[in-house]
């Protein structure tokens, strides 16, 4: 797929078939949601930004309709993801701009340390926080329970029970307002699905070591000079249920990975953030009033607007 033939395919990366969308003209924006989100949960920002910007979307392996995760996932490797993914897609040449939500924040600032050539601005929204994260024993173990748990969970119909209903209660609960926007059919043949579930889980079991991986990350590789970054925070209600990690794992302990970094009253949790700012370099910090974690359903505008504004 050419950046100059707008629209879906799939691209193959690492042995993975990844799902893409590429919309607009103008600079390159990459967009990353969180931990069991899809492509389509960027619907109402797309176009408030594609009359300005080229704007790629992609589904992590075991997300969305991209192929099952073939390793598990670390810092690096998704940052060299949105490389990799840049470069089949004739993008690789002027920097981008990546905006990370939830989990992704970790592997958009992942991005910007270990390319920094390649970065043109960093936007987190509602990102996940880990101060004081310490890798976990035996990953091997954690990749292989988390295996274990999709094989039986699948064995006994789970995803097709009970994925899509799941999804929509999560959305709902990770809202300041409304449901969840998607078209049926596309929940359906996302979350509906063992792949997802799959995915989802081996997300949440290596969410610790990614964010220990970053924090290392952070002591080695600096942000570039002169890179704008923004930090956007949820200021609504809804962020305090603690479950809007994913929104659409067909298992609430897939929602909870991300709720860890966000933990805490609301004040602390924009605390946090605020620090976040200040830690990357006086990034700009922004509470955002009227959302819950799924910003970019509650307040499309405000995430547009960050981008724009880089």
């Amino acid at each position: 797929m050419s950046a100059r033939g707008n629209g879906t395919a799939f691209v193959r990366i690492g042995g993975v078939p990844h799902h893409v969308a590429v919309e607009g003209s103008g600079p390159v924006c990459v967009l990353s949601a969180g931990l069991a989100l899809s492509w389509f949960d960027w619907d109402p920002v797309v176009p408030l930004l594609t009359p300005h910007r080229t704007v790629v979307r992609f589904d992590r392996p075991g997300h969305g309709l991209s192929g099952p995760a073939a390793v598990p996932p670390s810092a690096a490797g998704e940052a060299h993801r949105i490389a990799r993914l840049l470069d089949a897609l004739g993008l690789g040449g002027p920097p981008a701009t990546v905006v990370g939500h939830s989990i992704a924040g970790f592997h958009a600032e992942a991005f910007a340390r270990l390319h920094p050539a390649r970065t043109a601005g960093l936007v987190l929204v509602d990102t996940s926080i880990e101060e004081d994260a310490k890798a976990p024993a035996a990953p091997a173990v954690r990749t292989a329970l988390a295996r274990g748990v999709g094989t039986a969970l699948t064995a006994v119909g789970a995803p097709a029970a009970v994925g899509p209903p799941l999804r929509r209660a999560l959305v709902r609960l990770s809202r300041e307002r409304g449901g969840d926007p998607a078209p049926a059919r596309l929940v359906r043949r996302c979350y509906g699905t063992s792949r997802v579930l799959r995915g989802a889980l081996l997300e949440n079991a290596h969410y610790r070591a990614v964010a220990a991986e970053l924090l290392a990350l952070r002591a080695r590789f600096p942000l570039p000079d002169g890179v704008p970054v923004t930090v956007l925070a949820a200021m609504g209600t809804a962020t305090a249920t603690g479950a809007g990690a994913g929104a659409g794992a067909a298992t609430g302990a897939a929602a909870a990975a991300e709720g860890r970094g966000r933990r805490g009253s609301s004040g602390r949790r924009l605390d946090r953030q605020r620090a976040l700012a200040e830690e990357l370099g006086d990034a700009r910090f922004e509470a955002v009033a009227s959302s819950g974690h799924l910003m970019m359903l509650d307040r499309p505008d405000a995430v547009a607007r960050a981008v724009l504004r880089l």
